[in-house]
């Protein structure tokens, strides 16, 4: 019997599932957003959520531990130096787990696990690209009417 055994098992042996969820820890932070089924969403949650809570503190010893648990020392610094500073004025829900459907090939159904407001972030970066893209036409447009103009 199981009583007050808690976690989830997700069809592996210990080994395989700790590195599972370390992988996919290591890609929410660097990514902001993972596609994966419902049941393993729900397992990594409060994994990225205690890295979160580490950043925030950002002492040496949390970036030991965080470093120890993470895969790539690029995740380790994106969560110190991006995510705790982001997260600083907020008391924990630092991610959110929205449902996708059911996957086509064998029906599991996919959720995406994703940090609060990177949607912010990735918009404001897509609106930042656009708005250099229109000033960079626009030199050019002005350059080759200059052009026109001298001949």
């Amino acid at each position: 019997m199981r009583h007050k055994v808690g976690g989830f098992k997700l069809k592996r042996d210990i080994d395989a599932r700790k590195m599972l969820l370390r992988n996919i820890v290591t890609s929410v932070i660097e990514q902001e957003r993972v596609i994966t089924t419902v049941v393993k969403a729900k397992a990594a949650k409060p994994l990225v959520e205690k890295m979160i809570t580490l950043a925030k503190r950002d002492t040496l010893h949390s970036r030991r531990m965080a470093a120890g648990y993470l895969l790539k020392p690029g995740a380790v610094k994106k969560l110190f130096d991006k995510l705790g500073p982001r997260f600083g004025q907020r008391n924990g829900g630092y991610t959110r787990i929205v449902k996708l459907g059911w996957r086509r090939g064998d029906g599991a159904e996919q959720a995406m696990l994703e940090l609060v407001g990177s949607e912010l972030v990735k918009r404001a970066a897509e609106r930042a690209k656009r708005r250099e893209e229109r000033l960079k036409a626009l030199r050019e447009g002005r350059e080759a009417e200059e052009g026109g103009a001298d001949q």
